[in-house]
C-alpha cells in the first residue's frame, strides 16, 4: 500500500484511501477466485497439445473413421512430441475423429486411470483390436493392422 501513496501524491488523503481500499478489494476478488474448488465443468480444463497444422486428405478421414468404427484408440499426453507428430500425419480433420484418450493427469480430459489399466507405458500407444502398439505408427501401418481397405493415397507422410 505504500507504493500506492508514492504512485498518488497528488490525490487527496481521502482519494487515496478510497483508490487504496479499491486495490485491495479488487486483489481478494482475485485471490477468492482462484481458490475455490474446480467447478462440474473441470475435467474439460488442463494443459491441451499444440495445434495441429496439417490439413486432412480423403483417405486420413477414412482411415480415421475406420480406427474409431473398430474401436481402436490412440493413448497419449499432451507434452509428447511424439504424439504430436502422429496427430500431425492424421491432419487436424481426420485426428478429431480418433478416439483420443489422455494419459497425463495435468492434461484436458485426462483418464489415467484408463491408462495405467491398459498397461501404456510409452506414448503415445495405439489399442487396436485388443493389441498394443507404441509409438508413432505410419498410417500405412495403421491401415494395416486395423484391417483397413479404403483409400490410401496419404497425403501427410512422416518427415
Amino acid at each position: 500500500m505504500a507504493f500506492l501513496n508514492l504512485m498518488m501524491p497528488r490525490f487527496n488523503p481521502q482519494r487515496r484511501r478510497f483508490l487504496t481500499l479499491t486495490t485491495a478489494a479488487a486483489s481478494l476478488t482475485v485471490l477468492a477466485a482462484c481458490s475455490f474448488p474446480p467447478g462440474p465443468n473441470a475435467a474439460a480444463l488442463g494443459e491441451v497439445p499444440p495445434p495441429i497444422t496439417t490439413t486432412s486428405g480423403e483417405a486420413e478421414i477414412a482411415l480415421a473413421e475406420h480406427l474409431a468404427s473398430i474401436g481402436a484408440k490412440k493413448y497419449g499426453a499432451w507434452w509428447c512430441p511424439h504424439c504430436h507428430a502422429q496427430q500431425v500425419l492424421f491432419g487436424k480433420e481426420a485426428f478429431a475423429k480418433v478416439p483420443y484418450v489422455e494419459c497425463d493427469a495435468e492434461g484436458q480430459n485426462a483418464q489415467t486411470a484408463i491408462c495405467q489399466t491398459v498397461g501404456v507405458a510409452s506414448y503415445p500407444t495405439w489399442e487396436i483390436k485388443g493389441q498394443l502398439y507404441a509409438g508413432v505408427q505410419s498410417l500405412e501401418r495403421l491401415a494395416q493392422i486395423s484391417g483397413y481397405n479404403g483409400p490410401t493415397n496419404f497425403k501427410n507422410q512422416a518427415e
